[in-house]
């Protein structure tokens, strides 16, 4: 008999590590080299378990990712996709953690983090450097496009 841990016994440490989705302890299994059908049973015990939820993964990566890191709901969407979450499950993290936010609230604070105190946007390069930032963050171009807009009229990011 192998002394090797199984797939499920090695599935049990990484998520007493850390929460990840099924298709990221999947992989990481596999890259252990567990045979497919062990890796596939072991996820399958450990969701009837509890332990392994794709939708507590994106709910909590969801509220981290937008509270803590201020991002976007775009760039938010592309990671949990990354992460292997279900288009469904994801949609519904999103919906719950964006339903009251602000977006425009939220760009004007990642302004303010970016242009670090009361600097003005006077060159096309200097908005470009902005906006791209912002697009990379997340947000929506059309949304991006009316706080700079108005940024540029005020002079500040705050409402």
């Amino acid at each position: 008999m192998s002394h090797e841990p199984s797939a499920y016994a090695d599935g049990v440490r990484m998520l007493a590590r850390r929460e990840l989705s099924a298709a990221q302890l999947k992989a990481r299994l596999l890259e252990r080299e567990h045979a497919a059908k062990d890796v596939d049973a072991a996820i399958e015990q450990l969701r009837e378990s509890g332990a392994l939820d794709d939708a507590r993964v994106a709910r909590a990566y969801t509220e981290t990712a937008l509270k803590v890191k201020g991002r976007g709901r775009l760039r938010i969407q592309r990671e949990l996709n990354e992460m292997g979450i279900p288009r469904e499950i994801a949609a519904a993290a999103l919906a719950d953690a964006f339903g009251e936010v602000d977006e425009r609230g939220l760009i004007a604070k990642a302004l303010k983090k970016k242009l670090r105190g009361p600097q003005k946007i006077d060159t096309p390069q200097e908005y470009g450097r902005v906006y791209q930032f912002l697009i990379r963050q997340g947000f929506s171009p059309a949304a991006v496009s009316a706080a700079l807009r108005a940024f540029r009229k005020r002079g500040d990011p705050l409402e």
